[in-house]
């Protein structure tokens, strides 16, 4: 589906990378709120967020100050001059934040992983002007992002960037989400105009995380950040150990190196080319491997073996990711890829056999 994307555009706002959102994780109190407020527009900050309602894990604990939150923003975006953004996840959450005159709406990712939802909000948001931003679906699912996007667009909405907010993962390891940064990229591959937001935040899970995580979005060109930012963040009702003071923030963002990645083109062609010939070269030896993996299953197919030689792979697995490490590859990445390449020397050697049958 072709669309056609505008820039998150707002009287005033700047387009220039980074575009920064920025603001505390929840609205608690009206204090808490213009107290942050009025510190991050010190900083230059010009679009302020807040989470209204929040969507908990498990019943029980704090899911929003509700409708009264509203207020509070918009006394911020009447005081300071900022734009004010807030998460909507129901037809009434839309329904009362525009006529409170929010500015950016935004579909978080237990919503956008379900297409009921985000059709009610579709539904709702016909025939209004507004930026929406859609972070991606908790579990890595892209064409379900995808398809969150299409269903917004085809409300009318014209002015839709996605924040990228990570994965969740049984085994988190070092980030609360995964960051799957190829996710995005494919995503960007594939609809070149729409802004990418990352929210560090969410990704690290830990204030120390922020800094450069921040810094590989900007690397892999992201048009902005949605940073949580609180006056007081050791006291946060919600997600405390991932917010920053607006001090902090600044700090971050002034430590920022943006690449334009335009005046180097020329100087890289070269380089770009022994790229394309590598690539080629790999091809050409994975086209190779396949063959003789084909020899191999007529080899097993004629003396009666199973095609899945267990051993055999657990050998291969170990043996190859040490010589990857001794040529400063990961580990994880030289896995990954025997593992795809030992999918499909199963998926050629079952092909031989059911050729052969």
């Amino acid at each position: 589906m072709e669309m056609k994307i505008e820039p998150i555009g707002l009287p005033g706002l700047s387009l220039e990378r980074p575009m920064v959102i920025a603001g505390p994780c929840s609205a608690e109190s009206e204090e808490q709120v213009m107290e942050t407020a009025r510190s991050i527009y010190a900083k230059g900050i010009k679009i302020f967020r807040a989470g209204i309602w929040k969507p908990r894990t498990k019943p029980g604990g704090f899911e929003g100050v509700g409708e009264i939150g509203l207020q509070w923003l918009k006394r911020v975006k009447k005081e300071t001059g900022m734009y004010v953004a807030t998460e909507v996840a129901t037809r009434e959450h839309v329904f009362e934040s525009l006529k409170a005159g929010i500015d950016v709406l935004w579909i978080g990712a237990r919503t956008t992983a379900n297409p009921f939802a985000v059709q009610e909000l579709a539904d709702s948001l016909k025939g209004v002007d507004i930026p929406v931003l859609i972070k991606n679906p908790v579990n890595p699912d892209l064409e379900l992002w995808i398809g969150a996007i299409e269903r917004i667009y085809r409300a009318g909405i014209n002015k839709i960037g996605v924040i990228h907010r990570g994965f969740s993962s049984y085994d988190k390891k070092m980030y609360r989400n995964l960051p799957l940064w190829h996710i995005p990229i494919e995503l960007r591959r594939r609809m070149p105009l729409l802004p990418i937001f990352c929210d560090p935040s969410h990704i690290g899970g830990k204030r120390e995380l922020i800094a450069p995580l921040s810094q590989q979005a900007m690397d892999l060109n992201f048009n902005g950040l949605i940073i949580e930012s609180h006056c007081n963040p050791d006291s946060a009702w919600s997600d405390k150990e991932q917010q920053i003071t607006p001090d902090v923030l600044d700090y971050i963002l002034n430590l920022l190196v943006i690449r334009s990645g335009f005046q180097t083109t020329e100087n890289l062609s070269e380089l770009r080319r022994q790229i394309d010939s590598i690539d080629e070269q790999l091809l050409e030896l994975l086209a190779k491997r396949m063959r003789i993996s084909r020899e191999i299953g007529i080899y097993k197919k004629e003396h009666n073996m199973p095609v899945l030689q267990t051993p055999r792979y657990s050998e291969i697995l170990e043996k190859r990711s040490v010589m990857g490490e001794a040529m400063e590859l990961s580990v994880d990445f030289v896995r990954e890829i025997l593992k795809e390449i030992h999918e499909e020397s199963v998926r050629q050697q079952m092909l031989i056999m059911g050729v052969q049958q």
